[in-house]
């Protein structure tokens, strides 16, 4: 009795948060542009083909965080698929070669579901999605890292697609220092990066400043002559001292030039009690491994984690938390300097209460609703906001 008592809770539970989503804000998923520019299919579909598992048909239903038929009950009209390479790649000398790799992946994807999927180019080629009969994917490129010095690459990796380069990642590169990285090589950017930046520009690819550290952040806005994006980052002010998200003078810094910053759905990105909840799993595995870790294999520390996490249940970040961000960002900068950049298939497990996948936008679009909203305004925060610097991007490189 008792167990079918919980599963009748169960039901009803997600029963009453389904119905609690209006018909307006699902037809405004259905009616509007949403542009979330940061997804990591591609790198999730990368590691089930080297772990040998079967490969996910995201033109299905599957378990990750995306697929085509949840994207179209949310909305989605085009995701920003990343290609991500991980630090690893700079020092093995792998990057261009992986990069290559997962556009080849993409491609073939597209190819095989043509009634499903378009690869975006454009913002020309997003007005063509009149229907939204298929979703459009764009390709962002998360580390700088294949361009490898060379500043062919930049025409090289447009011609192939990509739209936007996220400077560096977890580790500093030979373009820019990391937020991640406590080894400060470049003070910001690398002679090479600030170079690379004018390069971008003329080409057109926009400039993605997630992921760098404080120093590069300001000086890639000075350089660029286009207006920046922040692809997948949130508020410091929420987190404080984690210097992946954006403290409230970078944010300020980062609308006085045009640029967007795209909220980051992670939990840790969002609540304070999920980063110290991170903290204190790397002080589990501290003490049960020490510092050091380098002699034992991936399988171990993971079974360590998981072991964390049996004893201490993660505390997802709520809807609320995340609409907070976006308050803060409009009191402070005003609506044309936000939007959505949700890191699904990324983030792992940390996803918030209410937008555990591509089809919860209407989630989103109902609490922003709810907070006086105008439809107006959801529309630039779906995709209007990040739509605009695009073309702006596209417009410098056609006159230079």
């Amino acid at each position: 009795m008792k167990f079918l008592f919980l599963v009748l809770s169960f039901f009803l539970f997600f029963s009453c948060s389904e119905n609690q989503t209006s018909v307006s804000a699902k037809e405004i998923a259905q009616n509007v542009l949403i542009l979330d520019s940061h997804i990591d299919v591609p790198y999730r579909l990368w590691n089930q083909h080297l772990e040998g598992l079967e490969i996910d048909d995201i033109s299905g239903s599957t378990k990750g965080d995306f697929d085509f038929i949840r994207a179209k009950k949310g909305g989605l009209n085009v995701p920003f698929f990343s290609i991500y390479l991980p630090a690893s790649t700079q020092s093995d000398g792998t990057s261009h070669k992986m990069a290559n790799e997962l556009i080849d992946l993409v491609e073939d994807i597209v190819t095989l579901h043509p009634d499903k999927f378009f690869l975006i180019k454009s913002t020309q080629d997003i007005k063509t999605l009149q229907k939204k009969s298929v979703v459009g994917i764009a390709l962002g490129m998360e580390n700088g890292a294949p361009i490898e010095g060379d500043l062919s690459r930049v025409q090289y990796y447009f011609d192939r697609g990509i739209r936007y380069i996220t400077l560096t990642h977890s580790k500093t590169n030979h373009i820019s220092d990391s937020s991640y990285d406590e080894n400060i090589q470049w003070h910001g950017l690398s002679e090479f990066g600030k170079n690379l930046i004018g390069e971008m520009n003329r080409v057109g690819i926009m400039i993605d400043i997630s992921h760098v550290n404080d120093e590069a952040f300001y000086q890639a806005i000075e350089i660029s002559e286009a207006p920046v994006i922040v692809s997948h980052s949130s508020l410091r002010h929420f987190t404080p001292g984690f210097e992946r998200n954006v403290d409230d003078a970078m944010l300020s810094k980062l609308a006085e030039k045009g640029g967007v910053l795209q909220i980051n759905f992670g939990s840790s990105f969002i609540s304070q009690r999920s980063r110290n909840y991170s903290t204190a799993m790397e002080e589990f595995l501290q003490e049960k491994f020490g510092e050091d870790r380098s002699d034992l294999s991936e399988e171990i520390i993971n079974e360590a984690r998981r072991e964390f996490v049996y004893e201490n249940e993660y505390p997802f970040a709520t809807l609320d938390e995340v609409l907070d961000h976006f308050d803060r960002v409009v009191s402070l900068v005003g609506i044309n300097h936000v939007g959505i950049g949700s890191d699904y298939d990324g983030v792992g497990d940390t996803l918030p209460i209410g937008l555990k996948d591509v089809s919860s936008y209407p989630n989103l679009i109902q609490g922003l609703l709810e907070r006086g909203y105008s439809q107006k305004d959801i529309e630039k925060i779906l995709g209007g906001n990040l739509m605009k610097v695009w073309r702006e991007v596209e417009e410098y490189a056609i006159q230079h």
